[in-house]
């Protein structure tokens, strides 16, 4: 198996694209449980060009009656991102500090639940601090600031890379 790098510029020309729409190549989750998760696999996807197609715990869409739960689920794609040791794009848990564009955050509610996955796209130093920038999909945004969210707590995802046969 080969390491690849992750390709942050295709990963954030993905995300400036298809943050205000939806790429018709894959299905839109929009209407029943929101379609987050599902824009930020497919910005890492274009980051990769990589997905696992192993059957019970990989990261792949094929159709919408053909793809893994880490596809489109929040706390899936954390355990497949945070967890692959095989085939597909990889990373590991950071602080927000240390995240840059192209990495995923993901918040949480008050009971813990990560419930949205949003993907990093600017990070900006100013007299104030570091503020952070995102873009996303069931509330669409693009380059929308990380604080006009409502979160108890945020984790993120620092890509890595991603592994070939």
């Amino acid at each position: 198996m080969v390491t690849i790098e992750y390709n942050r510029t295709a990963a954030l020309t993905y995300a400036r694209r298809w943050a205000r729409e939806r790429n018709p190549a894959f299905y839109d989750f929009s209407g029943i449980g929101g379609d987050c998760t599902n824009f930020a696999s497919q910005c890492v996807y274009a980051g990769t060009g990589v997905m696992n197609y192993t059957p019970e715990f990989g990261w792949y869409d094929i159709s919408v009656n053909d793809r893994r739960p880490s596809w489109t689920g929040a706390s899936f794609f954390y355990n497949f991102m945070t967890t692959n040791e095989g085939v597909g794009p990889f990373g590991v848990e950071a602080e927000l500090s240390d995240a840059l564009p192209g990495d995923i955050i993901q918040l949480s509610n008050e009971r813990g639940e990560y419930y949205h996955t949003l993907v990093l796209t600017g990070v900006r130093s100013g007299l104030t601090g570091r503020r952070f920038y995102v873009s996303a999909h069931s509330i669409d945004a693009y380059q929308r600031s990380l604080s006009q969210y409502n979160y108890t707590s945020l984790r993120c995802i620092h890509i890595l890379g991603a592994r070939v046969e």
